[in-house]
């Protein structure tokens, strides 16, 4: 008996404008103004973008880690929607942070991929690169199909 293949992970059906029309649709005004959009789109997630902006740096002159806390949660908040064909109502339940380094300043870019997309929960992971291409944040989410 031959043994079955893994099937492959269908192709995003979400555009890159797709997922920009849903981070100003779904998204809380003040995590709008983040100013995140759309980089790339593929099978596992997607990448987003955060442009630099001077407010986000903290006394310590570094992009505060609620900054980049947030941007996480939203990429994947993305993620999700992509791997499930478009936006469902949803909630985090657990998100675990590792600063590794810091942001100074420069865009980062926030890949999010999805782990596991089951019907009511889904797992994934979500990787912060500096303007250095060097990792400065690594985060591992749970979040609640609602």
């Amino acid at each position: 008996m031959p043994e079955s293949m893994p099937r492959p992970k269908p192709e995003s059906s979400l555009t890159l404008a797709d997922i920009d029309g849903t981070l100003q649709r779904v998204l809380a005004p003040w995590v709008r103004q983040l100013g995140l959009r759309a980089e790339a789109v593929d099978a596992q997630g997607v990448t987003l973008r955060l442009p630099f902006d001077e407010s986000f740096r903290h006394a310590g002159g570094v992009v505060c880690g609620q900054v980049l806390t947030a941007a996480a949660d939203t990429a994947m908040i993305v993620a999700v929607a992509s791997a499930a064909g478009g936006f469902r109502p949803m909630t985090t339940v657990t998100l675990t942070t590792n600063f590794m380094r810091p942001v100074i300043d420069g865009d980062v870019l926030v890949r999010a991929n999805v782990l596991r997309l089951g019907k009511t929960v889904v797992f994934g992971e979500i990787e912060l690169t500096g303007t250095d291409g060097k990792l400065a944040v690594q985060a591992t989410t749970t979040y609640a199909l609602l």
